[in-house]
């Protein structure tokens, strides 16, 4: 697949749920397979932060794992009741060390991605529709999936401790980085209502990829296997109208 055609299209991601609010059919109602009504919308900005895990040719131990930080920004659109569709850029860092103490390897890499996403909800809120029953969810478990591009820049170096200023890293595997590999995302959150506009989530999501170069180790591991990596992260939400 183009990265570049991928790029635009999670782009328009990001645009459509706006493009859809502002359009003259936002107000109208639509009907889901009972013939509830419903409307469209709104728009929710997501901003959050959180932790990092590495999972690759180096380990998948929590044990040899520098977890990093990451820090995330998105938007949101309730397309169907319980099904809201939109995009997300995340900045984030990984790092590890070897589990094999005879290799002694370590590396740290620091990445940006740009998802288009799903979240479908576990349980049914009665605020989805729009016939006035119910009252509306306070708290929401979700399944949350996507694919998206990331764009990754490793540094692998010999030692067992996070790297420091003096720290000598090694000559890279590949001479092109920062590059570039697909992902796909998958997880779970618990999104909890704060308000009318504001809601808090708890999410964990990991990500599969189509590199086995995110460590900057391929060639002197498994070059058979593709690396991971996961994010627990916590958001806050906000609509544009209740």
């Amino acid at each position: 697949m183009n990265f570049r055609f991928l790029l635009v299209a999670t782009l328009a991601a990001f645009a459509a749920p706006a493009a859809v609010a502002q359009s003259p059919n936002h107000g109208k109602r639509h009907y889901n397979h009972q013939s509830r009504p419903y409307y469209r919308g709104p728009v929710r900005f997501t901003f959050g932060g959180g932790i990092t895990y590495y999972n690759g040719d180096l380990t998948g131990s929590l044990a040899e794992n520098f977890i990093g930080p990451a820090i995330s920004a998105g938007v949101l659109y309730k397309l169907y009741p319980g099904l809201q569709v939109g995009g997300e850029f995340t900045y984030f860092q990984l790092g590890a060390k070897d589990q094999l103490p005879s290799r002694g390897l370590a590396f740290r890499g620091r990445n940006a991605s740009l998802i288009a996403q799903a979240r479908l909800s576990l349980l049914r809120d009665p605020a989805d529709f729009s016939d006035g029953t119910g009252v509306p969810a306070v708290i929401k478990p979700y399944l949350r999936f996507g694919v998206g591009a990331l764009l990754y820049s490793p540094e692998s170096y010999q030692g067992t401790e996070r790297p420091t200023s003096n720290t000598n890293f090694g000559s890279p595997e590949r001479n092109d980085y920062p590059a570039t590999a697909l992902i796909a995302p998958v997880g779970l959150g618990l999104s909890v209502r704060a308000s009318r506009r504001v809601s808090v989530a708890l999410e964990g999501t990991y990500f599969f990829t189509t590199t086995d170069h995110l460590d900057d180790v391929s060639t002197r591991a498994n070059p058979a296997r593709n690396d991971g990596y996961g994010l627990l992260e916590l958001k806050a939400e906000y609509a544009l109208r209740p």
